[in-house]
């Protein structure tokens, strides 16, 4: 398991009514709630932000196209919206995407083309795929506890009762953490520091650093 993303997106908020400080690889910005649902509208909300990367994907996906075509088309304009209807107690949620190409003379077949190509967006494909969204608690300030696996420069503590197998250690610094091995921690695999970057990664606290000497 690799993430696509080098960095999470993290939001962050306060005791202020409802606003996010949402951190992405370059920067920050200002998520909120409209002024119907209590908050300030100081920034878009979560449907908005949503529909944004849906719109985004479609439009930036268009320009790589027709610009390998080498197509006269200067504005691609994509209109986002959602709707949702409840039958037999199923919600079903359909989002419509109305696209534009103001101030450009495309034939129908140009049309049609890309029209398939806006349907095969990445973010089209997430949501119309097989989504799993999996959500974990970090357990903060509890007691190491657990099994230790130490060498010279560093100690792990694995606490089986927060694991949740999120499968991210096994997958992702497999020299160090293998299913079905006895111990299933081998911290002589990887170096303390590689060790120590992948066990904060760690969603639940189940896998601690409880010392380490060579890390700063």
């Amino acid at each position: 398991m690799r993430y696509i993303m080098q960095k999470p997106v993290v939001s962050t908020i306060g005791p202020e009514k409802y606003q996010c400080n949402v951190e992405w690889r370059n920067g920050t910005f200002l998520a909120d709630e409209p002024l119907s649902l209590g908050g300030e509208d100081a920034g878009p909300d979560p449907y908005s932000l949503l529909l944004s990367a849906l719109a985004s994907c479609k439009v930036v996906t268009l320009r790589k196209f027709i610009d390998k075509q080498a197509w006269d088309v200067p504005v691609i304009r994509a209109a986002v919206n959602m709707y949702q209807s409840v039958k037999d107690g199923i919600t079903t949620t359909t989002i419509d995407c109305d696209l534009r190409f103001p101030d450009a003379k495309l034939e129908k077949e140009q049309h049609d083309l890309l029209l398939k190509i806006a349907e095969n967006c990445p973010v089209s494909k997430i949501l119309k795929g097989n989504t799993l969204v999996r959500t974990f608690i970090y357990h903060e300030g509890l007691e190491p506890g657990g099994k230790e696996y130490a060498n010279k420069d560093i100690a792990v503590a694995w606490k089986p009762a927060l694991c949740r197998h999120s499968g991210r250690c096994v997958s992702q610094l497999p020299e160090v953490f293998k299913l079905g091995a006895s111990p299933w921690i081998n911290v002589d695999g990887a170096s303390a520091q590689r060790l120590s970057e992948q066990v904060l990664l760690c969603p639940t606290g189940a896998l601690t650093i409880v010392q380490q000497n060579s890390v700063p």
